[in-house]
């Protein structure tokens, strides 16, 4: 789903932070001349399985180890997506095209949709929605830091000139690629909110819009401690029981086969 617009250098160049970086066991998914390292911990035979999109400042390195234990001790297994120029992926990362890698990642992994979970960070938002909407059946949705309006995001890194367009072109052409609140709203699954009230990025308010844009059963979690980049840091505790609460609910509608 390229984008000349949203797949300008110039935006690329401002909006991502890609660095090269290794790390043990990586789970190698293969685009049309790139592919991707992922990082697959499968650990248990019929449990969802998470895929996980992280921010633009990190990489699928930041969440092994810790993060990567508690997911899976909670009783998923855990697919850290890696983005294209990131860690040990080859390729350059691009904002619309990017989101024709979820499908890839999916169908990778093996697991049907109906047993998968979308849970994008900050950035990662607009892949996991992407996925959530291109798969309205998965098991379930987690928005951490969301962006509901990505416009917004872009205009602070560059001016609609700087990549060839006009104002409204730009507009169209997020409304085309990225618009969240079209995505949220065809996904049938559970889906669970995460942001903080203090967050510096993005404000509490994307949270509060891809909350009343999306279906029920759904969850709102705002924490009162950390910003944007110490949300989880600063609310490990409750973050996790919170995962941990959607996953059982979603074990619970499956045992009772819940039409959604």
């Amino acid at each position: 789903m390229s984008n000349p617009f949203l797949d300008h250098p110039t935006l690329s160049g401002r909006y991502f932070y890609p660095w090269p970086n290794r790390f043990k066991e990586p789970f190698f998914v293969e685009g049309d001349g790139f592919r991707l390292a992922c990082r697959y911990c499968h650990r248990h035979e019929d449990a969802p399985t998470i895929i996980h999109f992280h921010g633009n400042g990190e990489s699928v390195a930041d969440y092994i180890g810790e993060f990567e234990e508690r997911m899976t001790g909670l009783g998923a297994n855990l697919l850290l997506a890696g983005y294209r120029g990131y860690g040990m992926s080859s390729g350059l990362p691009a904002l619309a095209a990017m989101l024709d890698d979820v499908e890839l990642i999916v169908a990778a992994s093996g697991v049907p949709a109906d047993r998968i979970i979308f849970f994008g960070r900050s950035l990662g938002s607009l892949y996991a929605l992407h996925g959530a909407a291109r798969y309205p059946r998965a098991a379930g949705l987690i928005i951490e830091s969301g962006l509901a309006d990505p416009l917004e995001r872009i205009l602070v890194r560059i001016e609609p000139h700087e990549v060839g367009a006009t104002m409204e072109e730009l507009r169209a052409a997020v409304n085309s690629c990225l618009n969240q609140h079209d995505k949220i709203s065809a996904f049938k699954g559970r889906v669970l909110v995460m942001h903080t009230r203090n967050d510096d990025l993005v404000s509490v308010s994307h949270a509060e819009r891809l909350y009343d844009w999306a279906n029920q059963p759904k969850e709102l979690l705002v924490f009162e401690r950390g910003d944007h980049n110490t949300i989880l840091s600063a609310n490990q505790e409750a973050y996790f029981a919170a995962v941990e609460t959607f996953l059982k609910q979603l074990k619970r509608q499956a045992a009772h086969g819940n039409d959604r």
